[in-house]
């Protein structure tokens, strides 16, 4: 029997298929979820299940015959109860119509054994996904809280860079605003010694002609 076939089986039971496919999914997820966290899963009447750990031993290849090293490791296990054994055994029979007459839950063990299980793992799954909410909550805070700074850190570069364009046209204008007052004092004085010049070539026909008249 498989799990399509154990479905088809409680169906009726259960009021469908499709809740007798929820049933047999929960009461699954529930047993492995437990098992796996180190727990163990007791159904009277019926068995166990529970984690085993292994230590590191020795083993042989069966097709070579090679000594082998196995790493320490763990393994599901399960153990089936004392009205499991005896029907299977034959000692007792099962009945012909209605459920197997397994031996029943005390009153009251029920909030503990495998029902306390399925809440636990409720409980776990409800947990993961509000764990996995919150970081999904925290990741999009943070990656706004980048987007934003970088766009500060861009607002402000491009502020700079305009400050600093700003002054260095502010530089060059004063710059060649002072180079061209320079320019304007400077034309007057080659003026004026051009001026002085014909005063000089006066002196000299001065001297040349108090000379002619001396040697006369």
């Amino acid at each position: 029997m498989n799990k399509a076939q154990l479905v088809e089986a409680i169906a009726d039971k259960m009021g469908g298929r499709q809740q007798a496919a929820d049933a047999v999914d929960h009461v699954l997820d529930a047993i492995v979820r437990a098992v796996v966290s180190g727990e163990r899963v007791s159904v009277t009447g019926f068995g166990s299940f529970e984690k085993v750990d292994r230590p590191a031993r020795y083993a042989r290849n069966p097709q070579t015959g090679e000594r082998v090293r196995v790493k320490k490791t763990s393994v599901p296990r399960f153990r089936a109860g004392q009205g499991f054994k005896d029907l299977v055994s034959g000692s007792k029979k099962l009945p012909r119509g209605g459920e197997v007459a397994v031996k029943k839950a005390p009153k009251g063990s029920l909030t503990g054994g495998a029902s306390a299980t399925v809440k636990k793992a409720a409980a776990k799954k409800t947990t993961a996904a509000k764990k996995a909410t919150a970081k999904k909550a925290t990741a999009k805070k943070t990656t706004a809280k980048k987007t934003t700074a970088a766009a500060k850190k861009t607002t402000a570069k491009k502020t700079t860079a305009k400050k600093t364009t700003a002054a260095a046209k502010k530089t060059t204008a004063a710059k060649k605003a002072t180079a061209k007052k320079a320019t304007a004092k400077k034309a007057p004085a080659k003026k004026a010694t051009a001026k002085k010049a014909p005063a000089k070539k006066s002196t000299a026909r001065k001297s040349t002609a108090k000379r002619t008249t001396r040697s006369r």
